[in-house]
């Protein structure tokens, strides 16, 4: 064979090879999936042996809802988590960052397929998303039994940092328990002790009302009702006429997404609000449904570790660059996406881009820590779960805005962990 046969017959064997590994790629994929990009839009870049785990993409699976009554909390945390990354390069610990989505359906077994999906067949570095308590719930053991580590960016269930934590989960927005517990005796002390209690009939919306009676029950409260309608729910009437027969000083409610703009339009609608003030965590009346509600929502009083009006450089930077960038304003959502962005980036920098010591990756993300637009973050080495100021809000007009005004801090609010 001459010298030119010979180098003819390599580069068609090379192209046999190359094709060959393009269709087993795209036969690992699911079909339904959104295909995998880097952050910045650009083609991904192809690793080889010779490039090093330093130089291949940093696979990261994004479980998050984009459809249903939690999408708009899915399309907020995507899109904070992308402000920050480009604001890093797009790239961390040497490697170009690759998400690859999935839409979690607000469905645990759903989810936890798509989660055995990013493990075995995209085998991504790591995990982050999951706003529904119940897919956090779904998908725990099997983060735990593959090692595959797991950064939470919305759901608060409890458990999660207590009875059923793990090593290989942290979590960067907070528990079900933080905000209510903090909010409870301020309640009692300042709006009133006698109070109806409602949230969504699963295990977020209990945990809630559960940690607010913590504090306001000892600081003398008394609850006189509690009602858990549908999650999803869009007709408030039949509970709204319970509360108004109950005749209570006024009202704790944890509704989040489309269930906190129905409700707090009908509570106004059944003309609740002038003689029952609505207090609740946060999310009742956060950014991302607060313009829809409208004035329907003045006066509410409620608990949470953000707000647009925090005066602190981070914040302000934080909201100019969303407004800059995404025609809108920032929500608590879309700040967690942020900072479980600088999480994973701080991490991966610190450890040379390098995944696959496991425990070795866990110790440098417990002791990340920085100023957050929310205040201090930091982590409890303990539980994984963010330790975090909280903060009293009011809804008011501002510049003819609405938006949540800060009344008081409770500082450093950290898990009990069981």
């Amino acid at each position: 064979m001459t010298r030119r046969q010979l180098l003819k017959a390599a580069a068609a064997a090379t192209g046999l090879i190359v094709g060959g590994a393009l269709l087993n790629a795209c036969a690992a994929g699911s079909p339904a999936s959104p295909t995998a990009k880097p952050v910045g839009g650009a083609p991904a870049p192809q690793a080889t042996a010779a490039q090093g785990q330093g130089a291949a993409p940093l696979k990261i699976g994004v479980l998050l809802p984009y459809s249903k009554v939690y999408a708009q909390l899915g399309e907020s945390i995507t899109d904070g988590m992308n402000l920050y990354l480009e604001s890093a390069g797009n790239s961390a610990g040497g490697r170009k960052i690759v998400l690859i989505k999935e839409d979690e359906e607000n469905d645990p077994q759903v989810s936890l397929r798509k989660a055995r999906k990013f493990i075995e067949s995209d085998n991504v570095d790591l995990i982050t998303g999951i706003v529904s308590s119940a897919v956090a719930l779904a998908v725990r053991d099997l983060v735990h039994s593959t090692k595959t580590l797991l950064v939470i960016s919305n759901a608060g269930a409890n458990d999660l940092t207590r009875g059923r934590k793990s090593p290989y989960i942290f979590r960067t927005s907070f528990s079900n328990w933080q905000s209510s517990w903090a909010m409870g005796a301020w309640v009692a002390k300042n709006v009133s002790k006698r109070v109806f209690c409602s949230a969504p009939n699963y295990a977020a919306g209990k945990e809630m009302v559960e940690a607010f009676k913590e504090t306001f029950l000892p600081a003398g409260g008394e609850v006189v009702g509690e009602l858990f309608p549908p999650l999803g729910n869009t007709d408030y009437g039949p509970f709204l006429t319970q509360i108004a027969q109950a005749k209570p000083g006024a009202t704790f409610n944890f509704y989040s997404g489309s269930d906190a703009l129905n409700f707090v339009q009908q509570y106004e609608q059944f003309g609740l609000k002038k003689n029952i003030p609505l207090t609740g965590p946060g999310f009742l009346v956060e950014q991302d449904v607060l313009p829809a509600q409208g004035k329907a929502a003045l006066g509410t009083y409620t608990a949470l570790y953000w707000a647009i009006t925090l005066d602190n450089p981070e914040n302000k930077k934080f909201v100019a660059d969303f407004q800059a960038k995404y025609k809108r304003k920032a929500d608590a959502f879309a700040m967690q996406g942020y900072d479980t962005a600088r999480v994973i980036v701080e991490t991966l920098n610190q450890a040379q881009g390098q995944t696959d010591d496991k425990d070795r990756l866990i110790k440098i993300m417990e002791g990340v820590k920085f100023n957050s637009p929310r205040g201090p973050f930091a982590f409890d080495p303990e539980t994984h779960n963010v330790v975090q100021d909280v903060y009293i809000r009011k809804v008011e007009e501002v510049n003819g805005e609405l938006v949540n005004v800060v009344l008081e801090t409770v500082k450093a609010v950290r898990d009990p962990g069981k």
